[in-house]
Order: C-alpha cells, then structure tokens, then sequence
C-alpha cells in the first residue's frame, strides 16, 4: 500500500494532521499532490501545547511539514480491497512469474 494511493482514497473523508512543530490539524481532506501537500476544509488547529484552537473554512498544509497522518480504518480497508482488486485481471501474476532471466526466451549469452 502506498501512501499516495491511501491519500487519494481519503478524499472528502476526515483526518488528523500533526506538523513537525506540534500543531493539530483536524479537518476534511479534498486534495494531495506528489509531494504531499494537501488541502483541508472545515479545519480545527490546535496549538503544539493544546491551549488554542482555531477554525478555519480552509487550509493548505506543505507535505515537508507532516509528522503523521491519522486516517480512518475504513479508508485503510477500502484501499487494501483496491489492491486486491487490481491484481486480478489479464495475465497478472501469473504472467510475471513465466518469464525467467533476460529476455524473451534467453538464459543469458550463447
């Protein structure tokens, strides 16, 4: 599973955020990019020592920032059933393991 693919499986779904600084972000996630940069909206931030909360309609957060997400077992299983799903199909596995060594049909130089 990688994290990427678990990120844009949680879109539109809640999530905790906690930045290298220790502030909290709780909000919903609408978009990431390659380098982990996301959007939140409907957003509670909570200070690094706990005392302050802010709302906000929106936030971006950078990806060089994040410390750890926090995301709902749900996501985790509906991606987990995405991998099974695309491992099934033409040929898949099974196609992989027949070719052996170098090549189409060569076992190194003749």
């Amino acid at each position: 599973m990688l994290p990427l693919s678990l990120l844009k499986t949680a879109q539109n779904h809640p999530m905790l955020v906690e930045l290298k600084n220790g502030e909290t972000y709780n909000g919903h996630l609408v978009s990431c990019d390659n380098w982990m940069n996301i959007n939140l909206r409907e957003v509670i931030c909570t200070s690094r020592d706990g005392d302050k909360f802010w709302r906000m309609p929106e936030c971006y957060i950078r990806g060089s920032t994040i410390k750890y997400l926090r995301i709902p077992d749900e996501i985790i299983d509906m991606v987990k059933e995405e991998v099974v799903s695309k491992g099934r199909g033409r040929g898949g596995m099974q196609q992989q393991k027949q070719q052996k060594g170098r090549g189409v049909g060569g076992a190194g130089r003749a």
